[in-house]
Formats: structure tokens, C-alpha cells, sequence
């Protein structure tokens, strides 16, 4: 089975429905008043994006679902057992590699070095279709030599990975949107998958909520690891988004994004000079 064309024309058309779904959605209903315009978040987080993806794609020269498809048939890995049915094995893939992805990012909020990584996801005051582009590379690098370990440790079937990784992309559109559900769907959504309200807590600027809602599509690893909280301290229309002393027009810009991790944190705060306001 040609795995690179599917996954590839798979992964392009849930990106491209996804992000314009949930812009469309985020612009006609949206939760919360932005700080900041639109043009200028949006055209330095895809810079971001484009050089994320042009160093993992020089670095890695991979996707998941190829690494997956090269252990087919293997004596090694954890779900390469003969006698498990299929479909557990792709159930199974599913939750264990969403179990790697909270415990990746757990360790980017626990871990020193790899927290000031992370840090550059956090720092805008506003909360958007957008945020999902705000990863720095070196982050980036860390994240995908955990998650291809895990792939290879697993030999998960090829299919579980599209399905995940489709799910992953959607999910971080939808869980970044500036939208909310109604609140009668919000509750059976959120028992399930990962709701914007649910996700928009981790982006708190109280630093007990940054620790909270680590999931990445399901809320289960959060309530097993008692790192769930269903709602913010001061409430979802009171609640400041970004990080305390970052929430300035120098944190916005792509540059800054680039050697946040880097400069001293005195130096990094040293512009905290803009007085976030927002509507509810």
C-alpha cells in the first residue's frame, strides 16, 4: 500500500478543512475579543510553521505512518503480536500513542530545559485557530524523536497512525479555536475529546492551570493523572491567556519567537510594557 500518497493527500485535505472550518467558525462566533489583529498573529505563526516543517522534514526525512509501515511484519514491537486481532491492535495505538503525547507534553511543563522550549506556545494574550502553529523547531525535534520512538517500540499498524495523526491534526485546530460549543453539546463532547473551553485552561496565565489539560485528544489521561480541571479559576470570560510578563507586542513577533528560549528570563520580560484588554 502506498502509504506516503495517502497519508500525504489525507493529512493536506484534514489541514487545510480543519484550519478554514474552524477560522470560519472562530469569526462568526467567537468566544473572546482578540487583543491583537488577526494579520500580524497569523502571518508570523505560519512563518513558524513553515520553519518547523522544513527542519523536521530536513532532519527526519519521515512521517509517522512511514516509520509505521517499516516495522510491518517485524518480530519486535509491542503490538506486532500475531495472535491480537487487528482492531485491538489499532485501538490499542491509538490510546498508548496519545498516552506518549501527554507524557511528552507533561515533561514540557516539568523539564527545565525543554519548558523554556515550550514556553514560545504560550506567551500570546490571545487564543485562536493560529495558536496550533506556535511551536518552536527545537520543540518540535524533541517531541517527534519521542513520538517516532514510541511508533518503533510499538510497531503500531499503519492505519492506527493515519487515524491518529488525521485526529491529532484536526484536533489541534479545534482545541485551539476561539469558539466554544453549546453548552448542552459541550459536556458529552468533553467526555470524550478535548473541547476549546476545556484546552483554552491550559493556556491560563495562573501557572496551576498551565499544568492542567495536557491531553491532546482525549481527556482520559488527564482525569487518570489528576491533571483535569473542568474550569478556570476567575471563569472562561475573566480568565488572561499567555504568560505573565510576555503578554507585549516583542512576544508577538517571529523573531522573538525564535530566541525566547535563549534570552534570560530578565531580558525576556524587560518589554512586558502592553496592557492586555479584551472584551467578553
Amino acid at each position: 500500500m502506498p502509504w506516503v500518497r495517502i497519508e500525504s493527500g489525507a493529512y493536506w485535505g484534514v489541514f487545510v478543512a480543519a484550519f478554514l472550518g474552524v477560522a470560519i467558525w472562530e469569526s462568526f462566533r467567537p468566544r473572546r475579543d482578540l487583543c491583537v489583529p488577526i494579520a500580524r498573529r497569523w502571518r508570523n505563526h505560519a512563518l513558524l510553521l513553515v520553519t518547523c516543517t522544513i527542519i523536521s522534514v530536513g532532519i527526519y526525512r519521515a512521517s509517522p505512518v512511514v516509520i509505521a509501515a517499516a516495522f510491518v511484519g517485524s518480530r519486535f514491537g509491542l503490538l506486532n503480536k500475531p495472535w491480537l486481532p487487528f482492531a485491538a491492535r489499532c485501538i490499542l495505538a491509538l490510546l498508548l500513542l496519545h498516552l506518549v503525547k501527554y507524557a511528552l507534553h507533561r515533561a514540557c511543563h516539568s523539564v527545565a530545559v525543554l519548558s523554556r522550549m515550550h514556553q514560545v506556545h504560550h506567551p500570546d494574550p490571545d487564543f485562536d485557530v493560529s495558536k496550533a502553529f506556535r511551536l518552536h523547531p527545537i520543540e518540535l525535534i524533541f517531541t517527534q524523536f519521542g513520538y517516532f520512538g514510541a511508533i518503533a517500540m510499538l510497531a503500531a499498524p499503519p492505519a492506527a497512525l493515519l487515524i491518529a495523526e488525521l485526529a491529532s491534526t484536526f484536533q489541534s485546530f479545534f482545541g485551539h479555536a476561539n469558539a466554544r460549543l453549546p453548552e448542552w453539546l459541550e459536556k458529552p463532547v468533553r467526555a470524550i475529546f478535548v473541547t476549546p473551553d476545556m484546552h483554552r485552561i491550559h493556556h491560563s496565565e495562573e501557572i496551576r492551570e498551565q499544568n492542567r489539560n495536557l491531553g491532546d485528544i482525549f481527556p482520559w489521561w488527564d482525569r487518570l493523572f489528576q491533571t483535569y480541571v473542568s474550569t478556570p479559576a476567575a471563569g472562561q470570560a475573566e480568565m488572561m491567556t499567555g504568560l505573565k510578563g510576555y503578554q507585549n507586542p516583542r512576544s508577538l513577533s517571529f523573531a522573538f519567537m525564535l530566541r525566547q528560549p535563549f534570552l534570560p528570563e530578565r531580558q525576556a520580560n524587560a518589554t512586558a510594557d502592553m496592557t492586555v484588554t479584551r472584551g467578553n
